[in-house]
């Protein structure tokens, strides 16, 4: 038998591991994936995972099942996914908090731009600034004024520390020159149940966890920290408008995985979000809790997540936040 010429045998080649590649992802997935949640129950990080998770179980024909594992501001949860074998079928619900700012104070066990690959964005929201009931402000005005005159008296309810409940507080602290003490807890469901107890008197919560108790007057909602107000709470005034700059800090939402995994299985699982992202049963649910639907291709993620690691980095250390 002749032999085929170098670059025939080249192209063949290229055919099989094209074909390979292509087998691998349409087999995907062979059996359920898991979405580790690095946070409790309840706060917007469970929510869009569950909700994204069901839609792409539909779609795939396998069950995406939430873990939650919370513990120490969420870098717990994040450091078992990015230690996960990187063959798809351990993701994670990647937030601003764990991905771009406790690992500039915490050693977590993980790199955010070095062990992860990004599949795509999923959403992104504000917060609510809200009080119990029991405090004697009905806006920001008067917030600032009765905090400025008891210095310490007064806590907020912080989800978890390096997260946007602890970092969106401290932002306020520095504009407005309040001194309001953070109470630690194990994601953002507890620290809700904090305020609605009275146990904390202040927390910037996502819209997410606190519109149902903001509807129940469980608690006051005093300003969002949107650029716009919320079409889910039209009434209530951002902190821009209020004469408040500098606090407007979203919170994002995405899916991750291992660095590692297969780029056909990442391309596979991020084909199926853009497909999802543009039904409206996917969009109007995450649109009901003031959350916006989007999507970002793994290149694009990258980029994204550098800008904003840069950026937290760069208040982190503006604030001398320890």
């Amino acid at each position: 038998m002749s032999e085929l010429p170098f670059g025939t045998v080249c192209l063949v080649a290229l055919g099989l591991t094209l074909g390979a590649a292509e087998a691998v992802a349409q087999s995907y997935p062979a059996k359920p994936v898991r979405i580790i949640v690095p946070t409790s129950p309840g706060g917007g990080n469970d929510f869009v995972a569950r909700h994204v998770g069901q839609k792409l179980g539909e779609r795939l024909g396998q069950q995406f099942i939430v873990e939650n594992r919370p513990g120490a501001g969420g870098t717990i949860g994040t450091a078992q996914a990015a230690k996960a074998a990187p063959d798809g079928y351990t993701l994670l619900l990647g937030f601003v908090g764990q991905l771009a700012m406790s690992p500039h104070v915490e050693k977590g066990g993980y790199d955010p731009l070095k062990d992860f690959i990004g599949v795509s964005l999923l959403a992104s929201s504000y917060h609510i600034l809200g009080v119990h009931p029991s405090l004697p402000v009905h806006s920001v005005k008067e917030l600032i004024v009765f905090a400025r005159t008891r210095p310490g008296e007064l806590n907020y309810a912080s989800g978890n520390i390096w997260t946007p409940t602890h970092l969106v507080p401290e932002l306020f602290k520095s504009v407005t020159g309040v001194d309001i003490a953070a109470i630690q807890y194990k994601g953002s469901g507890p620290a809700a149940i904090g305020i609605l107890t009275g146990e904390a008197q202040v927390i910037f919560g996502g819209v997410t966890a606190l519109m149902s108790h903001v509807r129940s007057k469980r608690i006051v909602a005093l300003a969002v920290t949107s650029p716009a107000r919320s079409p889910i709470a039209p009434e209530v005034p951002t902190l821009v408008e209020l004469g408040v700059r500098g606090v407007e800090a979203p919170s994002w939402y995405s899916i991750v995985a291992p660095a590692a995994s297969p780029t056909e299985v990442i391309g596979r699982l991020h084909a199926e979000i853009v497909t999802i992202a543009a039904r409206p049963d996917y969009r109007e649910p995450l649109e009901r809790q003031a959350l916006e639907p989007t999507t970002s291709t793994p290149e694009q993620f990258a980029v994204f997540l550098k800008a904003e690691y840069d950026k937290w980095g760069s208040v982190i250390q503006r604030l001398k936040l320890q």
